[in-house]
């Protein structure tokens, strides 16, 4: 793989983001009503607090894991996809649009799935009616496999194929490998109309998709002026009004070969046509803005107009709490190594360093990228060339003017996120930190003005509101690399909101360099759910802070958390990447006859559990879709009665404990899971209540 198209992924990845974030205000609009309510669409239509998550970011996100969390690597079969979407989607809510069976597609194929219908059969007609295997599904959340396979088109239809057979069927499958193989050329091709050939190339001739797609090229070549006489032929062809079911992939294919072939190569005029086309505009302004970042790379992407306002940041609405906080530059990175192992080459080393890293790893290789810092007050953040500690780039800070006495500022990036964050409720987020108290934050600089002051800090949120604690101040020497440290205080009862530096200078204006900070070793910390708090989104949306919600109910009350369901129901929280550690729950059984803990939790179907299973019965088990039990032994317990579940994990060594004392150890030697976050469950039509979780890395 050529080392250039690291670079472009991230374009790539970075664009469909942008894309996303443009459409997403008009979505399902028509042409008439935004050429009305905005006229000419020129730049982002609305602005956000910080944009929230969107089913056309989730999917590429969570579903390439598929890959390498598969069995088939390096291939993958539509069924490694189809457990990804399992193991990530939380149960009817958030991730994609849930509009129920026989309406929504992904909803249909994700019910079908856990009801023991295997993929590709989830996703086809047969199953489901071409009705709904023809939604547009198939392609937006495609972009992935064309990204993680430059210049590659034959791997990259194969696993689109693969992806999109899952939901959908037909002309949904089509669109699907046309648009990941139109990603995949464009890293080598810049002739539009040679793209959208190669895309014709791996689908049927005679199918409808390849049929429109070649209509509105032939339009095109007779009428190249106006776009909006294209339109208006699209519509009266392929319009909504000619296809069944809520958003069909036909009429969003056609508009999106229009704003190809009118934008001229153009980055901004292609986003913008399309978005002013109207229909599903985030899908397919995100679908373009992928193929056209990756043509024309970083380049081609206005700083000021699309980057600054994105800052790097992305978030998702998985069922994995901490996941769902990333940045452009960590989901690129990822896709950018598959890419590497894909094609059995060892990545540059400078590359392979930052990729063996954990995922708070802050870098700024990529041209222009921040990570998602931030500055408070009169300062700027700049990605530069002039200097790095290990790479070719650095984060460039500048703060304050020359005449003040003194000034101070604060670098961060945010660790945890609450609904006051964000402008709305897009696709249902919820959180768990991404930084825990008994971590090391770590980070090299340079300061670059006489008599800077630099530390870390914390920010966190206490009982009685937000508050800061601090590390060590340092006097760096001018224009000399400084690697600086700071352990998080262990023990805590509090969630971190975000991590940075102060920096202090006597003199006004203040510059320095940031080559790269990390968070590292153990959590130790606890949840005392007398602390936690209902995060109140919207009407329907609710959550309980630092928990993400795979199925039930969970709520507060008296200073407990009690989760219910009418089958099973689990909430998880924690780091995806904690290995060894121990953890203790306070727990009272209330009703039914199976409650739980989890640990290792790797998502809906990878975990493991430890607690009550019947009456007079205790034992764990572990998840792979379905549940084994590993152990099990008598046990007298009582519904309404308190008990500490206490668990050391030790690589594949298992040590459990109730109040204190010693029950067995386990050893779970067929294909373990080494890493995982934590969670509380019950099964069958079970109620119980919460009152503390303790976290010891060892």
């Amino acid at each position: 793989m050529k080392q250039e198209y690291i670079e472009k992924i991230y374009a790539g990845w970075l664009a469909k983001i942008i894309g996303i974030r443009l459409g997403a205000v008009v979505e399902g609009w028509t042409y008439e009503k935004i050429a009305q309510r905005y006229g000419e669409v020129t730049g982002y239509l609305e602005e956000y607090i910080n944009f929230a998550a969107d089913d056309d970011s989730n999917g590429p996100f969570f579903l390439v894991r598929a890959l390498e969390e598969g069995k088939n690597f390096p291939k993958l079969e539509p069924q490694d996809v189809a457990d990804a979407l399992m193991n990530y989607a939380g149960w009817e809510h958030g991730f994609f649009w849930f509009g129920g069976y026989g309406v929504s597609t992904e909803h249909t194929a994700f019910l079908n799935l856990w009801n023991g219908i295997p993929a590709p059969r989830s996703g086809s007609a047969m199953q489901n009616g071409w009705t709904v295997a023809e939604q547009i599904g198939g392609q937006i959340f495609i972009d992935c496999w064309g990204l993680i396979n430059p210049g590659n088109t034959e791997r990259a239809a194969q696993f689109a194929r693969a992806a999109a057979s899952v939901t959908h069927d037909g002309n949904g499958i089509w669109g699907g490998i046309f648009v990941a193989v139109c990603i995949s050329c464009a890293f080598e091709e810049k002739n539009i109309q040679k793209i959208i050939q190669k895309g014709l190339d791996y689908i049927p001739q005679n199918c409808e998709y390849a049929a429109v797609v070649r209509a509105v090229c032939e339009f095109y070549e007779k009428n190249p002026e106006n776009w909006r006489d294209c339109f208006f032929y699209i519509k009266e062809n392929w319009g909504y009004d000619k296809y069944p079911g809520n958003c069909h992939i036909i009429p969003n294919a056609a508009v999106m070969i229009l704003a190809l072939l009118y934008g001229e190569g153009d980055f901004d005029k292609t986003l913008c046509i399309c978005t002013m086309c109207g229909w599903d505009t985030d899908c397919n302004v995100g679908n373009i803005a992928t193929i056209m970042g990756v043509r024309g790379g970083i380049d081609a992407i206005d700083e000021k107009k699309w980057r600054e306002e994105i800052n790097d940041l992305t978030v998702f609405s998985g069922n994995a709490g901490a996941l769902n906080i990333s940045d452009i530059p960590e989901g690129a990175s990822y896709m950018a190594r598959l890419a590497y192992m894909l094609d059995g080459q060892e990545p540059p080393a400078m590359w392979k360093r930052i990729w063996s890293r954990n995922r708070e790893y802050c870098h700024f290789e990529f041209p222009g990228s921040t990570h998602a810092f931030r500055i408070r007050g009169n300062g700027r953040l700049e990605n530069t060339s002039y200097r790095s500690a290990y790479g070719t780039r650095s984060l460039f800070i500048t703060f304050g003017e020359d005449d003040k006495a003194e000034n101070r500022c604060e670098i961060f990036r945010k660790t945890y996120y609450e609904p006051k964050d964000f402008s709305d409720s897009r696709y249902d987020p919820s959180f768990s930190p991404t930084v825990y108290p008994g971590q090391t934050v770590r980070c090299r600089l340079t300061t670059l003005c006489e008599g800077e002051q630099v530390c870390l800090y914390a920010k966190l949120r206490g009982k009685e509101g937000e508050e800061y604690i601090y590390g060590e101040k340092y006097l760096p020497e001018v224009g000399k690399e400084q690697e600086i440290e700071w352990r998080i205080p262990e023990k805590q009862n509090r969630t971190i909101l975000e991590i940075g530096i102060v920096c202090e200078a006597p003199k006004g204006k203040m510059m320095l360099l940031l080559h790269e900070l990390n968070v590292e070793g153990k959590a130790d910390y606890c949840i005392d759910f007398s602390m936690e708090r209902l995060e109140k989104w919207n009407g329907s949306h609710c959550e309980i802070s630092q928990f993400t919600r795979e199925k039930g109910l969970a709520y507060l009350e008296k200073g407990k958390l009690h989760l219910t369901g009418t089958d099973w129901a689990e909430v998880y929280t924690g780091n995806w990447e904690w290995e060894n550690y121990e953890t203790e729950f306070e727990m009272t059984p209330l009703l039914g006859e199976e409650h739980f803990v989890l640990f290792r939790v790797q998502g809906a179907i990878r975990s493991y559990g430890f607690g009550f299973t019947g009456c007079g019965r205790i034992g764990v088990w572990k998840k792979e879709k379905e549940i084994e039990l590993i152990k099990e032994m008598p046990f007298s317990w009582e519904k309404g009665q308190k008990y500490c579940l206490k668990i050391t994990l030790e690589q594949d060594k298992y040590v459990f404990y109730v109040d204190n004392q010693y029950l067995f150890t386990v050893q779970d030697s067929n294909n373990p899971w080494m890493a995982g976050g934590i969670g509380l469950g019950v099964r069958n039509n079970s109620h119980c209540s919460y009152d503390k979780i303790s976290v010891h890395g060892i």
